[in-house]
């Protein structure tokens, strides 16, 4: 398959961020329904491989089990993969980047800067609170993994979030709240792009 190019102009890229328990995944299917965005979320592209069994994804696996961030040019590899499979210019990418070397590779290898960064801001001991809470059988839900990707998280993607606000590009949200809350400060955040007109089909 020939790789597409994409175009700064005709491209939006929203990267969404935040720790984990702080509501991206609840967050990012409404704003699918509401605008029309394609939701990429990297931990899925990369679950997706590891269940795939492929020699990749055993590898993605074991950085997973340690709680250490995978490779970034196979992370991104994978989200231009997606992307290039996809009719909509339009993207909201969860999780991403992790860290500096994320957000270079992505800038390299896609050349997209992201429109802005959506951060879902929330104190740590409510992440771990609402991560023990889920508990969805994951590999990193438990309690040792949970402080692993929290320090993972503070000590990598915060950088990444103060490099994009110095360069006035980070809309940050208060997650604290409920879901309805906060999806009224995204709304406007992404007022700029029309919601999307619905034919509800199970009328």
């Amino acid at each position: 398959m020939e790789a597409r190019l994409f175009s700064q102009e005709t491209t939006v890229v929203v990267f969404v961020l935040g720790g984990p328990g702080s509501g991206k995944g609840t967050q990012c299917p409404k704003i699918v329904e509401h605008f029309g965005f394609t939701h990429l979320c990297a931990g899925d592209l990369l679950q997706a491989e590891i269940e795939s069994e492929s020699e990749n994804g055993t590898m993605i696996h074991n950085f997973k089990k340690e709680g250490k961030i995978v490779p970034s040019e196979i992370t991104v590899k994978l989200l231009q993969q997606a992307m290039q499979q996809s009719d909509n210019k339009r993207f909201i990418i969860d999780g991403f980047p992790r860290n500096e070397e994320n957000r270079a590779a992505f800038e390299n290898i896609v050349k997209i800067k992201p429109e802005f960064v959506l951060f879902f801001d929330c104190p740590e001991v409510e992440l771990t609170r609402r991560i023990l809470n889920r508990n969805q059988g994951r590999v990193d839900d438990n309690i040792e993994t949970i402080g692993k990707r929290l320090k993972v998280y503070f000590e990598s993607t915060l950088p990444v979030i103060n490099y994009y606000n110095s360069k006035g590009k980070v809309q940050k949200i208060d997650a604290q709240r409920s879901v309805d809350e906060v999806f009224e400060d995204v709304k406007s955040v992404f007022a700029k792009f029309k919601p999307v007109a619905r034919v509800d089909s199970t009328k």
